[in-house]
């Protein structure tokens, strides 16, 4: 079994190489992280799967095609794991994944497979 995520690309505000006030980014980081519970609520259907842990297979699609450092984007991540976490009832650090980046898309998007592992 499994599920599809698809959520918004990340804010910079969530970069680890962000520098910004502790309030904005604290804000940025709950946004984030409902954004991604409600998300993954609604992908699961509400229900959740009873899973022990869970792999995620990450897609990073960028809103436009200039490199970028994969790095940067794993931990702008950080938020939104703890949301699908939040959502699935399993702890994070029971969680496997697998990264690569995809082709731009309007926007930008991170794509997101998860299942049990």
């Amino acid at each position: 079994m499994s599920f599809s995520v698809t959520l918004p690309w990340p804010s910079k505000s969530l970069s680890p190489n962000a520098r910004l006030h502790w309030a904005s980014k604290a804000k940025a980081t709950k946004s984030a992280r409902e954004a991604a519970f409600w998300l993954t609520w609604e992908a699961i259907g509400g229900r959740r799967p009873g899973w022990a842990r869970a792999k995620l297979e990450i897609e990073f699609c960028p809103p436009d095609a200039r490199r970028r450092d994969i790095q940067n984007f794993i931990g702008s991540l950080k938020a939104p794991v703890d949301g699908i976490a939040d959502a699935l009832g399993v702890n994070d650090s029971l969680f496997g994944f697998d990264f690569r980046m995809g082709s731009p898309v309007k926007g930008g998007a991170v794509l997101i497979t998860l299942r049990a592992a």
